[in-house]
């Protein structure tokens, strides 16, 4: 997919704003959204089809009438993972007026905290970037609003608890790619393997991920009784292959969110039956908004991708995080009807979300100032051969744990700014 810098605007009155007529642009009052992602390096399908669900999305939103008086502008560009090409992305949409921006990348993500806060633009870190910017006492401007990465790891052992009932003696290996987000949940594995008293060992692999050869044999030696896998993209599929050649079995071998039909597709729908991940939100086409979108957006020829992709596991997590970004939108314009649209308007919409659902996609979340999680919650499905079934509530588990992480690292970085 080659992609340099476009702009996506969702709707034809939307269209307008773009410069087409410049006029009726300084009619429409708008919110500008930034979205530097990884469209080919790392992420690549990833990003586009997140990419697809969010703009879908804002369509969605646009085409009837806006929200709050508002229509919702989105700026898409390929920032390839390297940070000085997202950095130069970031500065020009904040010149261009931008209050949020969603990198989808937690290099980038990182390395954009400081100007994000200094700045008062909305950082959304989806799935991605630091898990102590939960924590919005320290990161005001910071706003995963999804479970994080230590939030995911808890999730992921208490299933394993659930499945086992005891974990004590146990063995848990992480297989993930040596960078900074395949590091991320390790200090929740280890903290829980003191708590339940599980072994656990860690088998990094050099990224993107394309070659994990020599890893797979090591993991099946180490005889776990339970492995993680921890990439993205190109990296998940080769686990994910490595681990069915080595013999692991599928139920015993879980990921975080970045597994979707689309590595199925490439490892094989049957040879991966029984691989379990943690969802955020509702895949599949029967939850009402993925329904409003295939009807009133792709229905009308106005999709911003291939309609087979719609309630795929990457789409609706974009439209999720769509949603939550027009959720802050709706609240603050409902507190402040005109303005002025800046980074602490928006701010103040988005940690002010309650008990947001978005039609039935998502566990009901609840943003405040403290919490830019959104209260931590999620489910764990399993690839049943055509799709992936929930084996579980909606849930949270070991918020103690991943809260007392996160406020230790938080106030590491209050104090050292790292």
């Amino acid at each position: 997919m080659k992609l340099t810098r476009r702009t996506f605007v969702a709707s034809t009155a939307a269209t307008a704003l773009i410069g087409l007529r410049p006029a009726a642009a300084a009619e429409e009052k708008i919110v500008r959204f930034g979205m530097p992602q990884d469209f080919t390096k790392i992420y690549t399908f990833v990003t586009a089809e997140y990419s697809q669900g969010q703009r879908d999305y804002f369509s969605l939103t646009n085409a009837r009438g806006g929200v709050g008086g508002y229509k919702i502008v989105a700026d898409v560009s390929d920032h390839a993972n390297d940070l000085p090409r997202a950095i130069e992305a970031y500065e020009r949409l904040k010149r261009e007026g931008m209050v949020l921006c969603d990198p989808l990348s937690t290099p980038v993500a990182r390395a954009l905290v400081s100007r994000a806060l200094e700045d008062k633009v909305n950082l959304v870190t989806a799935f991605s970037g630091r898990s102590d910017a939960a924590d919005g006492s320290v990161f005001p401007y910071v706003m995963p609003l999804s479970p994080n990465y230590w939030t995911q790891a808890g999730l992921i052992v208490d299933f394993f608890r659930q499945q086992d009932k005891d974990l004590k003696g146990k063995k848990i290996v992480l297989v993930h790619i040596d960078t900074p987000f395949g590091k991320e949940p390790i200090p929740i594995f280890q903290a829980l393997s003191q708590k339940l008293g599980y072994t656990f060992e860690t088998f990094p692999y050099t990224p993107p991920g394309n070659d994990q050869a020599a890893i797979w044999p090591q993991v099946r030696r180490a005889k776990p009784d339970w492995v993680v896998f921890w990439g993205a993209g190109v990296g998940q599929t080769t686990a994910l292959s490595e681990a069915i050649r080595n013999g692991i079995p599928m139920d015993r071998l879980s990921s975080s969110v970045w597994l979707s039909e689309s590595d199925m597709d490439v490892v094989g729908k049957d040879a991966a039956k029984g691989v379990i991940k943690v969802e955020p939100c509702a895949s599949g086409r029967s939850p009402k908004v993925i329904a409003d979108i295939l009807k009133e957006v792709a229905g009308k020829g106005q999709g911003a991708g291939p309609e087979a992709k719609i309630g795929t596991a990457y789409y609706n997590y974009g439209v999720m995080m769509g949603a939550i970004m027009v959720e802050g939108v709706r609240v603050a314009a409902a507190k402040a009807p005109n303005g002025p649209v800046t980074g602490p308007w928006l701010n103040d919409g988005l940690t002010s979300i309650t008990d947001f659902t978005a039609e039935g996609l998502l566990p009901a979340m609840t943003v405040t100032k403290e919490d830019h999680q959104g209260g931590g919650k999620g489910r764990i499905a399993r690839w049943d051969g055509t799709k992936f079934a929930p084996q579980t509530d909606w849930f949270s588990a070991n918020q103690d744990v991943v809260w007392g992480e996160i406020k230790k690292s938080a106030e590491t970085f209050k104090t050292t700014g790292k």
